[in-house]
């Protein structure tokens, strides 16, 4: 008799645990899986905006993909976002390294210094977008003023609209908006680096340098490796940050910019749906990556 009371009751549990799992699903299926299957099949259709949501259009099977392979704004869109996720990734990373290197010492007004860094990162990209521009505002830009008064600039410079520079300067925001988290993370580690090694490198003669290169970037390795990887898949798929700052243009047409100017500025969404397909594909490998040697540090 207890025995089947005992299955009763875990049957009810059972139960209730799929009315619990259900509203999960139902919001990750609206959310991600079903926009996932539209957009590819709008990919395999010619989709515009006379006929999108009615369901009939065209088929026109890989000839969006083949399209966009060949349009020469992919291949420069696919060069800009290689360069701009690899150095911007770097350059977060190193930058995150100095400032936990900078944190991991005891000072006074560490706990401020620690919230001026993490501004940048938990700030509304709306806002710190629009005050990277006023700075360097040709004409009225603070950038601007400063490099002229000092005789370095005989003239203003549009750095947001020539080739060039303005890739460097999407960069630059890349790295200084997204360190605070790699700082964290490499804090975190550098916390947890057992003292007796620096004392037993003390005890050696070894000086700053080599206590470094020996004992902490062998330490934090697999923290960096893993920070890289995300980075470089999460800036890889970076829209708003440099739509933001300089709309794609001058050399800074990503592929989530390009993606976004097929489906709402040509109206073509099956050229869009294609380019994110393959935007979809390279995240992949990174991810088969990063599950496969990340995970194994």
């Amino acid at each position: 008799m207890r025995k089947i009371n005992t299955l009763t009751l875990q049957q009810r549990e059972a139960r209730l645990a799929y009315w619990f799992v259900v509203p999960t699903f139902v919001i990750v299926f609206g959310l991600v899986i079903y926009p996932a299957l539209y957009n590819i099949w709008i990919s395999f259709h010619e989709v515009t905006l006379g006929n999108l949501g009615e369901g009939g259009a065209p088929f026109v099977g890989i000839k969006n993909y083949l399209r966009v392979a060949k349009d020469f704004l992919f291949k420069d869109a696919l060069k800009a976002t290689i360069i701009y996720s690899f150095s911007g990734s770097i350059l977060s990373i190193a930058l995150g390294l100095a400032a936990s290197l900078l944190l991991n010492r005891k000072f006074k007004g560490r706990g401020l210094v620690r919230g001026i860094f993490l501004f940048s990162y938990v700030a509304p990209v709306v806002s710190v977008a629009f005050i990277w521009k006023w700075l360097l505002n040709p004409v009225n830009g603070v950038i601007s003023w400063a490099l002229m008064s000092s005789g370095i600039w005989s003239e203003p410079v549009a750095m947001l609209s020539q080739k060039g520079w303005a890739m460097f300067i999407v960069i630059l925001f890349q790295g200084w908006r997204y360190f605070p988290f790699a700082m964290l993370m490499i804090l975190a580690r550098l916390q947890a680096i057992p003292n007796e090694l620096y004392e037993a490198a003390d005890i050696d003669g070894a000086n700053i340098m080599k206590k470094f290169f020996y004992i902490t970037i062998p330490e934090l390795k697999y923290v960096l490796g893993t920070l890289f990887l995300l980075r470089l898949m999460w800036t890889f798929n970076k829209f708003d940050d440099i739509y933001l700052l300089t709309s794609g243009a001058a050399g800074t047409k990503v592929l989530p910019v390009l993606t976004y100017e097929f489906s709402f500025g040509m109206n073509n969404f099956g050229l869009g749906s294609a380019t994110s397909m393959f935007l979809f594909i390279i995240l992949g490998v990174f991810m088969i990556f990063y599950v496969k040697y990340a995970l194994e540090w």
